[in-house]
Order: structure tokens, then sequence, then C-alpha cells
């Protein structure tokens, strides 16, 4: 069986690609973390950093869906990720 956190790390990696694919949305993400941006790509991988851009895509509904549409995965995938990389 698959281990679900690293799932959960796959899908916010993802989610964090797709953030940053758009400059308003990707400099909105650094603004509200305080993190520039050889500072994001050195903690990428960090689960706490995936989790809080899972938050940050949550904290505006319209991303959120629009990222999971684009990841071609459920709103409610997406949450369970975070919820998961935050008890990790």
């Amino acid at each position: 069986m698959a281990n679900p956190v690293t799932n959960a790390e796959a899908v916010a990696l993802q989610a964090l690609a797709w953030t940053l694919g758009d400059p308003a949305r990707a400099a909105r993400l650094l603004d509200l973390t305080g993190l520039d941006p050889a500072a994001l790509r050195a903690r990428a991988a960090e689960p706490a950093l995936l989790a809080a851009t899972l938050r940050f895509l949550e904290s505006h509904e319209p991303d959120l869906v629009a990222c999971a549409a684009a990841l071609e995965t459920p709103p409610q995938a997406l949450v369970l990720a975070r919820e998961q990389l935050e008890r990790a």
C-alpha cells in the first residue's frame, strides 16, 4: 500500500508548481509566506511548506477549484493532502 504522506507530497508539489505558474498567484504566495524565490526552492520538499501551499489555495476557493481541475483531482483531495502533511 502506498504511503499517504508520499502521495500527499506528490499532490502538494503539483499544486505548488501550478501555483507558481501564474505570476500574480506566485507573488501572492511569496508575500503571504514571507519567502523569497530562493528560500521557496530550498524548502519546496518540506511538508510544512507544502501544507502551507495547500492552505493558501484553500483560502481562496476559486484557486483551489482551478488547481484541482488542472490536476484532474477533486478539491477534497487537496484538502486531504494538506491534512496528511500537517500530521506528518
